[in-house]
């Protein structure tokens, strides 16, 4: 950075109408101004799982204030954080101070010493939380200006409160942003709905710590997803809920007419049930076993059984499993709806009469027993149904 500005010092110097024109060098603390700045890497604390930020305010080279927060697992391999805030009090390149955890209430002790080391820093000293003292040996740090600092903590859970449809987040997956201390009583507020939370989505995380907020992610049946957005919008600490990506995959799904499958404002899911397992059968070269309906997610299970091709004569038998979901295009009323189907996921089992071989079947981790080549099963549902395949290469129906 240093050198690219002083190459353009000197193009400006070299030529006039240059530096009259687009150049323009950031400007510069006054002299004896204060200035912010933030090391946002600080190696060795908490066996290195502790996410720090100092922050440092400036005049000139002396440092005048500081603040040291650290957010750390209380136990090594947990997924809950806990974390403090230390204003440290400066004499020369010595940081000291006192505080306590903010979650279980632990004692703090800091104790720091900041030297620079050309263009960079280091520090050394101790930390003590409760009976644990760190060392601190951290060298080659560089800090951050206030700006650079602010574009590093943005984030985005990804929620969208009013999608135009359902291409670019699923109909089935919600996001709701909460505030940490309401996050309890709103997850209590959903025990006993037909929905399913997220287990990861509940660990707070330390940005969500920083933030004072967190993102609870969701998934419930299509048909009652903007019910619970405009329920979770109206319950306190709620600051935004809407829809997420989730499961729905474009290319594996298509839009057809809805009127031919709904029974009033509801879904006819017997004769959608029907149609896609007769499809399937026919492009799977199996038979129909059993099909449900999730009561939670509204995602349909549909199980077939055909002979399995290894080893013919042993009598084997494939059983094939395949996840549907069958949701509005849009919020709000549509008269499209689309239908998105998994990969089918196959198990072969001895299932003759009298004793019965015992198999284990060896996946590999990216395919978990799914099928490569699902024989065409999406064209051939496009085909049922009338509908439109996505196209990827133009972002829209066709």
């Amino acid at each position: 950075m240093r050198a690219l500005l002083i190459c353009l010092a000197g193009l400006m110097t070299a030529s006039p109408n240059l530096a009259s024109a687009q150049v323009k060098l950031p400007a510069k603390a006054a002299p004896g101004a204060s200035e912010v700045r933030y090391f946002t890497a600080i190696d060795g604390l908490m066996d290195g799982h502790a996410d720090a930020v100092l922050k440092e305010t400036r005049q000139g080279r002396n440092v005048t204030a500081a603040v040291l927060d650290v957010c750390f697992p209380v136990e090594k391999g947990s997924d809950r954080k806990d974390r403090f805030v230390a204003m440290l009090a400066v004499n020369g390149q010595t940081l000291t101070g006192n505080t306590q955890t903010l979650g279980d209430k632990l004692p703090v002790t800091v104790r720091l010493v900041r030297k620079p080391t050309g263009d960079s820093f280091e520090f050394r000293g101790q930390i003590s939380v409760g009976q644990a003292v760190t060392e601190v040996t951290s060298t080659d740090n560089s800090d951050l200006s206030e700006r650079e600092f602010q574009e590093n903590q943005t984030t985005d859970d990804g929620i969208k409160e009013s999608p135009k449809d359902f291409t670019e987040v699923s109909p089935e997956s919600i996001g709701v942003r909460v505030k940490l201390d309401a996050a309890l009583d709103f997850l209590k507020g959903l025990k006993g709905q037909d929905l399913e939370v997220s287990l990861s989505s509940l660990s707070v995380s330390c940005d969500a710590m920083r933030a004072g907020h967190q993102t609870i992610h969701i998934n419930i049946d299509p048909e009652r997803s903007a019910a619970l957005v405009a329920k979770a919008k109206s319950l306190p600490g709620v600051i935004a809920a809407g829809w997420t990506i989730g499961g729905m995959e474009m290319d594996r799904t298509i839009r057809f007419a809805a009127a031919d499958w709904r029974d009033g404002e509801r879904l006819n899911r017997d004769k959608l049930a029907a149609a896609i397992s007769g499809v399937l059968a026919r492009t799977l070269a199996a038979k129909a076993a059993a099909s449900a309906w999730d009561a939670n997610t509204g995602k349909l299970k549909i199980t077939m059984k055909r002979p399995s091709r290894t080893f013919p004569a042993l009598g084997l038998t494939e059983t094939v499993e395949i996840i549907a979901m069958v949701a509005p295009d849009r919020p709000g009323t549509t008269d499209r709806l689309m239908l998105w189907i998994g990969n089918p996921a196959v198990s072969t089992a001895d299932e003759t009469s009298g004793p019965r071989l015992n198999l284990a079947e060896e996946s590999s981790l990216d395919e978990e027993g799914e099928l490569k080549d699902d024989n065409g099963s999406v064209d051939a549902l496009a085909r049922e149904f009338k509908g439109q395949r996505w196209d990827g290469d133009k972002n829209a129906w066709k």
